[in-house]
């Protein structure tokens, strides 16, 4: 498989993105005002509560076993590492850069979770299609290939709703302390009338301060931290993700959803249909965003050329030593189209469930736009190129 058929494998995909954005961005804007604002937030709540819970189930109760699951156990290890190193690197960008204290959050997302899951099930069949292809028989290939794909989008699914979703969380409140801390004048005033001349600030923190003594005990605290998890796994993404494995793990269970004979296949049929809007509509929102992002937003070229060097640069290559590291040791299904899926998570660029996170939370949307417009950019050639040389060391 030539330089320059790879080059236009990847391309292409990630030119339907583009296209797509741009629609969206069409949309959106004052001559066509049919994606206003508003309607974009209304839009990505039906995305996350439906869409995507429906995208997870379909693909997983349909393509992925329990012999699946158990031979691939090194896939959630790998993925893992994808968020570790990523956020080391997008906290060390942080420090180097110092972004604004709201976008730090956004920062760290879009350095450690890459799109892992909607672009390799269009990226990985194309390339068993493709003429020369290294992985032999190009139906099976295809079918094997979608299998690891939807895999890799319901773990990094998990990744995404809790880890993610929790950085964009606690971005939003820092926004919220902020946006209040405009107030701080009126508020000291009063505070002053009350409390006989005591400073605001001393008096805020006065009161954000309890006994420790209560919940000081490890166990407590414990418990507190796994609730929290609980809570923030707790998403309708996540739990179609759930279901969806579960239902592909137990046969009797797929049998009864999955296949020509199956007795509930309409509910497969249906669901497929709801997850299928998933993409499309992920992608107009995320071009409506961008044209008001393009507009006035405040992301420094440098905090955008940071992120571009840590997904296309440091973390392609710590994916190369990770995954041959792993192979030399025997963790690895001898394979090379595994191997060759667990070298490109590394390479992606930023998932586009961020998006939609932003938009959840209002919080850093036109800048997060931006960010996407450039890494996805960018990666019409990077993924080209680094698939080429994955492949060159694999075959």
């Amino acid at each position: 498989m030539g330089l320059l058929s790879l080059l236009e494998v990847a391309f292409i995909p990630n030119l339907q993105v583009l296209l797509m954005c741009s629609v969206g961005a069409f949309l959106a804007t004052d001559y066509s005002n049919l994606l206003p604002a508003h309607a974009r937030i209304s839009l990505n709540k039906i995305v996350f509560a439906v869409f995507t819970p429906c995208l997870m189930f379909a693909n997983l109760a349909k393509t992925v076993t329990f012999q699946d699951i158990v031979s691939w156990w090194f896939m959630p290890l790998n993925i893992a590492f994808t968020f570790l190193f990523g956020g080391l690197l997008g906290w060390i960008v942080i420090k180097l850069l110092k972004p604004k204290p709201y976008l730090e959050g956004l920062v760290m997302a879009v350095s450690s979770t890459g799109n892992l899951g909607y672009l390799l099930l269009i990226i990985i069949p194309a390339i068993c299609y493709e003429n020369g292809s290294p992985f032999g028989n190009h139906s099976t290939c295809a079918s094997l290939g979608l299998s690891y794909a939807s895999f890799s989008m319901a773990l990094s699914g998990f990744c995404q709703w809790t880890y993610t979703y929790h950085l964009l969380k606690t971005s939003s409140l820092r926004l919220n302390a902020i946006e209040e801390a405009s107030g701080i004048d009126h508020l000291h005033t009063h505070l002053v009338n009350k409390q006989n001349g005591l400073d605001s600030i001393e008096q805020i923190e006065s009161q954000e301060t309890v006994p420790t003594n209560i919940s000081s005990s490890i166990w407590a605290q414990t418990l507190q931290i796994l609730y929290t998890i609980m809570q923030e796994s707790i998403t309708p993404p996540s739990l179609g993700a759930i279901v969806g494995l579960s239902f592909g793990a137990v046969s009797w269970l797929q049998n009864l959803v999955v296949g020509e004979n199956a007795p509930l296949r309409v509910i497969q049929d249906s669901v497929q249909l709801l997850g299928n809007g998933t993409i499309p509509c992920t992608l107009l929102i995320l071009g409506g965003n961008l044209i008001q992002g393009l507009r006035s937003s405040k992301v420094k070229l440098r905090t955008i050329l940071g992120v571009i060097g840590v997904r296309y640069f440091a973390l392609p290559a710590i994916g190369i030593l990770v995954v041959k590291t792993a192979d030399t040791l025997g963790f690895l299904a001898p394979d090379p189209l595994y191997h060759f899926l667990l070298m490109v998570q590394y390479t992606t660029p930023p998932a586009m469930s961020i998006s939609t996170m932003t938009q959840l939370f209002g919080v850093g949307q036109e800048e997060c736009s931006v960010i996407m417009f450039w890494t996805y950019l960018i990666a019409t050639l990077s993924l080209a190129l680094w698939s080429a040389l994955f492949m060159w060391i694999l075959t």
